[in-house]
């Protein structure tokens, strides 16, 4: 089996890059913003942590296919980088320290990418995570100054703790009754939003969270390192991985049950 560590290695080389670039423009007056076609927000950091990070990927890994929120997919192969430059950059712009680089390296398997490395950084929180396939997955400052993660051990809903990012996308979707359910079953609920939740459950101060509609990139690398903490992340579908549009995490005793509540509709 592959080790990946090098991959991962680089995952850190590369946030560590994009970490300077997104810090440097953090709170700047004359930031400048963009509205994509999904109205959405994109900022000249976003565009520029992308930049930096498939440059240093064409340097050090010119065979592997780059998949970036801003910029689409470039090459071909059984190798994919996953990069999402900011995820959260609404509270980017807004000066709320809640954001993170993804980067993720996926590989080919049965017909879809699948998440082998993982990396979060969020640089304004003075937080990393990361993982990789077979060997775990880890949070602190540097390879060399980790801990291990471990999901909890919670087993019954009435002492579990949820987070969830917002309610909008739940009514959208014709979700929300269940949602609001699961809201009423559970010990806590905290709208942390973004990349946060997921990192929670993998350390295991969160028992679940989910979202309804997600993109790849924002998926990849906290997958894996949710599953590598012991934990589940699949779709609102039960499938596997990052593959389905939207997430469900825990820490895989309460997995069944987060899935059972948010697919009921009436």
């Amino acid at each position: 089996m592959a080790d990946y560590l090098d991959d991962l290695r680089l995952a850190h080389v590369l946030a560590d890059a994009a970490d300077a670039a997104t810090m440097a423009r953090f709170k700047a007056l004359d930031l400048k913003v963009e509205t994509k076609p999904d109205m959405t927000p994109v900022s000249e950091a976003d565009k520029a942590a992308e930049e930096l990070i498939r440059g240093q990927l064409q340097r050090a890994r010119p065979r592997d296919a780059v998949l970036g929120e801003e910029y689409g997919v470039e090459g071909t192969g059984p190798r994919r980088w996953v990069v999402d430059p900011i995820d959260g950059t609404k509270n980017y712009v807004r000066g709320v320290p809640v954001w993170a680089t993804l980067i993720a390296l996926t590989e080919a398997d049965g017909g879809a990418f699948q998440p082998v490395v993982g990396l979060v950084s969020a640089p304004a929180l003075g937080r990393r995570w990361w993982a990789a396939k077979g060997h775990g997955a880890f949070t602190g400052r540097s390879l060399s100054q980790a801990s291990r993660l471990r999901v909890s051990g919670v087993s019954r809903l009435a002492d579990a703790s949820f987070a969830y990012s917002s309610l909008g996308g739940w009514e959208e979707r014709g979700r929300l009754n269940g949602f609001l359910d699961l809201t009423r079953k559970v010990w806590r609920t905290r709208a942390y939003g973004d990349f946060w939740p997921y990192m929670m459950v993998a350390e295991g101060s969160v028992d679940l969270c989910a979202e309804p509609e997600l993109s790849l990139w924002d998926m990849a690398a906290t997958a894996i390192v949710v599953t590598e903490a012991g934990g589940s992340f699949t779709g609102l579908d039960g499938r596997p991985g990052p593959h389905s549009g939207n997430a469900a995490a825990s820490n895989g005793l309460l997995h069944d049950e987060l899935l059972d509540r948010l697919n009921e509709r009436y």
